[in-house]
């Protein structure tokens, strides 16, 4: 379905009332809520349809949900696919609420893709609704989008679009670089969940399974407990960053080096000693997408040579 800009809407961008790109994280508005409702039902279908694939499909994510909360419906009026509806449009918990709608979307990215006749769907019509939904959230001010199959956190469209998302593309497309995905999304999942400890160890790991995958695709010798520096070392002498480049950026080794390991290890590295350390927020989203920024690098490196 078309995304129709109405005249309320281009009101209030007259007013200077709409912000493209500053993000709250912690108010799922009701209009978002419904929105993701319907996009939903758009896909699978009405919930009120019993014995049909997708009352099957419905059945599996409540229950999916109810085995992660502990509890035996999220509901207790209705079943199911109401359930889930009412979930996602009335739960107080804006992470219970993403939690929901990360996992409906995730299973029409996968389940209702692969079957999408059953469910008299489209594949691009499951794009469109992707779209949409991060379309909905950007125009709500909240700032996640669904890629990868995860809702992941985003603190700036432009970075966003300009280095994360091309980064997950690239990361994503190739089965040589699933370990480096993984970690990528997980320290996306730390971010999101403000581990931010936990989300600089793993971008650090992603840098480096990122240059170990590079290093066995291209048959280049290495231990896999080289540390960082060592790994950066074999991608620099065997060519993957052009010499011509390395001599115009002086500093790019330095950079690569003194990045990302260094962040990680002066923050979430190692013991922190008798006092308690905390990683700040602004210093974790720096790190995350200096990763990014990076692997989307190297990767287009390692595409080129």
């Amino acid at each position: 379905m078309a995304i129709n800009d109405l005249y309320s809407k281009r009101q209030r961008r007259l007013r200077g009332e709409v912000a493209n790109d500053v993000y709250q994280y912690t108010d799922l508005p009701k209009v978002l809520r419904v929105q993701a409702v319907q996009l939903m039902q758009d896909i699978i279908g009405p919930p009120e349809n019993r014995f049909t694939a997708e009352s099957y499909l419905y059945e599996h994510i409540h229950k999916a949900l109810c085995r992660e909360y502990g509890v035996f419906s999220l509901s207790s009026t209705t079943y199911d696919g109401k359930a889930i509806s009412q979930f996602i449009t009335n739960e107080p918990d804006y992470e219970r609420c993403l939690d929901a709608i990360e996992l409906v979307f995730k299973y029409i990215d996968s389940t209702v893709r692969e079957d999408y006749r059953t469910y008299k769907c489209s594949p691009d019509s499951i794009d469109d609704a992707i779209n949409e939904l991060n379309f909905r959230f950007k125009e709500a001010g909240v700032g996640y989008q669904f890629e990868s199959g995860e809702i992941i956190r985003v603190d700036s469209q432009f970075v966003h679009s300009e280095a994360v998302k091309p980064t997950l593309q690239i990361l994503g497309s190739n089965p040589s670089y699933e370990g480096a995905n993984d970690e990528f999304l997980s320290a996306h999942e730390h971010y999101r969940h403000q581990h931010y400890k936990e989300c600089l160890n793993d971008c650090l790991k992603s840098f480096e399974s990122l240059m170990k995958a590079i290093h066995v695709k291209r048959g280049w010798d290495f231990n896999q407990n080289d540390t960082a520096k060592k790994l950066i070392n074999g991608c620099l002498t065997n060519g993957l960053i052009p010499e011509y480049m390395q001599n115009e950026f002086s500093s790019l080794r330095s950079l690569l080096e003194s990045g990302i390991p260094t962040i990680r290890n002066k923050e979430g590295g190692h013991g922190q000693g008798h006092e308690v350390t905390t990683v700040p927020e602004h210093l974790a989203s720096y790190a995350l997408h200096l990763t990014a920024s990076t692997l989307l690098f190297l990767a287009k490196c390692d595409e080129k040579l």
